[in-house]
Formats: C-alpha cells, sequence, structure tokens
C-alpha cells in the first residue's frame, strides 16, 4: 500500500478492517436510567482532573440500553458522570463507562476519550420497576432499580439537560509509554428527541472491586432518578484544554 493511500485510509485500527465506521453516529431509542445521589466531594476532588472544577457532592449513576445505534449495533453501558464547571460555564464529566460492545470501546477510547472498559451492564424491565445492574467479571459491582413511570417529567427540560456540554480525559500514549496526546475533550448530543421521560422512586448499591472501582464514590444519599428514552446524535469533540502544550505546563 503507498503511503498516500495509508493516509487517505488512516481512520482507525486495524486500517485493512477498521473497528467501528465513519460516523455520525445516530441512536434510536437509547433508554437511559440514570439515578442522581449525594457521595464525599472530597473524593470528587481527588478523582476530577483540573482544570475542571468540582462544585457539588452530587454524581448521576447511568445505566443505559442502546438497542439500535450507527455501526455500533445492539448493545449496554453504565457508569458514573459528576457534575463540573470548565471556565464558570456548568457541565459534566464522565468518569467511568462500563459497556458489552467492542466497536464503541475502541470508537469512544480512541476518538473522544471516553472511560470504557469491558463488562456486563443491564437494564431491564422486571413487572413494576426498572432493574440495572454491572458485572465485572462475575462480581456484581452496580444494582439500580427505579419504580416504572411513576411520574410523568418535562419532555423539553430533560432535552435541554442532554444538550450541555460533556467532558472526558483523553490519554493516548507514545510508542515510549509516555502521554502523546493528553487533553480535555469537550463533546455534545445533538439533533435530540425526547419520546418520554418519567420520575420515580430509586434504590442505588454499589461495590468495591480492584478494576472497576465504582464504589470509591460512596452512596450517601439517593437524590432524585429519571427514565429517559430518545433519538439522538453523539457529535464528535473539541480540545477544550491540552496539557502537553506549553501554556498548560507553565500553569
Amino acid at each position: 500500500m503507498k503511503i498516500e493511500a495509508v493516509r487517505e485510509a488512516a481512520f482507525s485500527m486495524p486500517l485493512t478492517s477498521p473497528a467501528y465506521p465513519i460516523g455520525p453516529y445516530r441512536f434510536v431509542n437509547r433508554e437511559f436510567m440514570i439515578i442522581t445521589y449525594r457521595t464525599d466531594i472530597e473524593k470528587l476532588r481527588a478523582l476530577v482532573p483540573e482544570p475542571l472544577e468540582v462544585y457539588t457532592d452530587l454524581v448521576h449513576y447511568e445505566f443505559i440500553r442502546m438497542p439500535d445505534s450507527t455501526g455500533f449495533g445492539d448493545y449496554t453501558e453504565s457508569g458514573q458522570v459528576i457534575p463540573v464547571k470548565f471556565n464558570g460555564k456548568a457541565g459534566a464529566y464522565t468518569h467511568a463507562m462500563y459497556l458489552d460492545d467492542h466497536p464503541p470501546i475502541a470508537g469512544g477510547r480512541e476518538l473522544w476519550g471516553f472511560p470504557k472498559k469491558l463488562a456486563s451492564p443491564k437494564l431491564e424491565t422486571h413487572i413494576d420497576a426498572l432493574v440495572g445492574t454491572l458485572d465485572f467479571g462475575p462480581v456484581r459491582v452496580a444494582t439500580g432499580t427505579m419504580g416504572y413511570k411513576h411520574t410523568t417529567l418535562d419532555a423539553e427540560a430533560e432535552r435541554v439537560k442532554m444538550s450541555g456540554d460533556n467532558y472526558l480525559l483523553k490519554i493516548i500514549p507514545h510508542v515510549d509509554g509516555t502521554p502523546r496526546i493528553c487533553e480535555i475533550v469537550r463533546y455534545h448530543l445533538k439533533d435530540i428527541t425526547v419520546k418520554g421521560a418519567w420520575g420515580g422512586p430509586a434504590s442505588l448499591s454499589l461495590s468495591s472491586h480492584a478494576l472497576a472501582p465504582v464504589g470509591d464514590l460512596p452512596v450517601l444519599e439517593v437524590v432524585e432518578a429519571r427514565h429517559i428514552i430518545a433519538d439522538l446524535t453523539l457529535a464528535l469533540g473539541e480540545v477544550a484544554f491540552d496539557y502537553l502544550s506549553a501554556d498548560a505546563q507553565n500553569r
């Protein structure tokens, strides 16, 4: 293969059989169960990278079903999202994500910097309750439950929440193991249609695991729970802060 052909084809690895297609990435009937809880704010500050700023003790624990997603197929995801501010503006930092499908793991890490790891999450309806679970190997590390569609939420208000700034820490190492890319990435969800949004009573239990440490942000109090079904597009990102730039290294 000629050098120019390599450059033209270089989108993802492997070169001749990429792990995921070129976007955009559209999701149909994406289903969320989001349980918001209070945790130890000092533990949040120890985990969230500057220049992102922790300003509340809340964490959003998410279970997400994605039955129809462009290029990624049918999969489930679970993880923790932390409210933050960047340059004084509120947003959300994705701290941990666990899912059961290789293409979105590869694409999420390589393109945006999503902190994705392979695991076994589930989100199911059992009679009158939504039940979300996360297993890492044989160990159950998260269990969330929520009453099914107890109250109707404002769909437009939920759409606005979903449209906000989202932040990731993207790290790509050099061949010698030093960081070649180390940056805060900002991305947005776009073309959002909220098909339904509901609230209800909820519970959340997190357990310890050396390689899936969701329990490091302990549940002190469950604040609210939301069940949302939406169509949306996951847009590509932009660099909000480069740790390897001269300006950053002189801070």
